[in-house]
């Protein structure tokens, strides 16, 4: 691990004890949160995208003002339901993006977790799904995305208003397909990314259940990625992230949310199996504790120490003072033990394969 960031849920409502009572107040605390961590030298902000929930949604608008009021993080998504996108549009806002953050860009698409609503995509106007789930039309989109982001010419111009040929989306941001991520959740999807040449974003959870520990399932899930990158003939640095809930008890009112006193996460601190999607899956333990023990826990993590960045699911409806301060924890107390590098010594890098 030689990188970390923060990653939320945008959470947002009328709930007791929260700060975040409006939309208007996650998205204006979201890039204030950035602008804080982007002093600490914290590497990464990123956020999650919903639909049809009171919680981040259109990421595109809320990226381009943390780029355009910060100076070295990392924005980017964890991820992108394609599901939802027109995959031309994205691409151009995704080039859009780029440029403003002057290549800080880390997106991440997908298939899209579980939704609230029913097959919501159709309300958005995709039709024609024949899988339940909507992983057709995802990886269709997707296909088109990464040609419009490639620079391929996709329609043909109207002599009427230009030279005959064919054009391509415009604006167009050199290498920022070096900056696509794909959430995989399982074996298969991260081979597949490493064939495709993109980089890898693996969650709190995988679709695996053999009994095994989340962070030896998700090394192995690693090692599939890398393994189906340089067998595919791609020679560059991929990056590899793993999302993980730490939280440094180092306060008193750290100790009231998250300690077992508290009835936080400490009395949960081992791995669990669910079922997602019809699916059974491993679900991540929550880390919660002193700084030196999260220390040794987390050098024993086997995927946190495979990947290059570590993503800190926060509870941003606590606000950003306290997110900053579990921020300011970690970087402090934690990170440097296990690797750490601040963003004032330039961007992160994968490892070369």
């Amino acid at each position: 691990m030689r990188s970390f960031g923060f990653l939320s849920f945008g959470h947002y409502g009328p709930v007791p004890g929260s700060r975040v009572r409006t939309a208007g107040d996650m998205l204006k605390q979201t890039i204030e949160l950035a602008e804080g961590a982007d002093e600490i030298g914290v590497n990464g902000a990123y956020v999650r995208v919903h639909h049809f929930a009171r919680q981040a949604a259109s990421p595109i608008p809320l990226l381009t003002a943390m780029a355009a009021r910060t100076k070295r993080i990392e924005v980017g998504t964890g991820v992108i339901d394609m599901r939802y996108e027109n995959p031309l549009y994205l691409a151009e806002e995704a080039a859009a993006l780029d440029y403003i953050a002057d290549g800080r860009v880390a997106l991440g698409v997908s298939r899209g977790s579980p939704e609230t609503a029913l097959r919501g995509y159709e309300a958005f106007g995709y039709t024609g799904s024949q899988d339940p789930r909507g992983a057709d039309i995802a990886r269709d989109k997707f296909d088109l995305f990464m040609r419009a982001v490639e620079g391929e010419t996709l329609v043909e111009a109207d002599p009427k208003m230009s030279p005959p040929g064919r054009l391509a989306i415009e604006p167009q941001s050199p290498g920022l397909r070096d900056r696509i991520w794909w959430g995989a959740g399982g074996m298969d999807s991260a081979e597949q990314t490493g064939r495709m040449g993109l980089n890898l974003m693996s969650s709190t959870l995988l679709t695996e259940a053999t009994g095994e520990p989340l962070d030896v399932l998700q090394r192995k899930q690693i090692d599939t990625f890398r393994n189906a990158y340089r067998e595919a003939g791609h020679t560059g640095k991929p990056r590899v992230s793993v999302s993980r809930s730490v939280f440094p008890i180092v306060t008193e009112q750290d100790e009231l949310y998250f300690g077992l006193r508290g009835g936080g996460p400490r009395s949960e601190a081992q791995d669990q199996i669910g079922v997602i999607d019809g699916i059974r899956s491993t679900f991540g333990k929550t880390y919660a504790d002193t700084p030196d023990r999260l220390i040794e826990q987390l050098l024993a993590d086997e995927a946190v120490m495979a990947a290059d960045t570590l993503m800190l699911t926060i509870p941003n409806q606590l606000g950003p003072e306290y997110n900053l301060h579990i921020l300011e924890s970690f970087a402090k107390h934690v990170a440097p033990a296990l690797g750490w590098k601040p963003n004032t010594e330039g961007p992160a890098e994968g490892d070369a394969v």
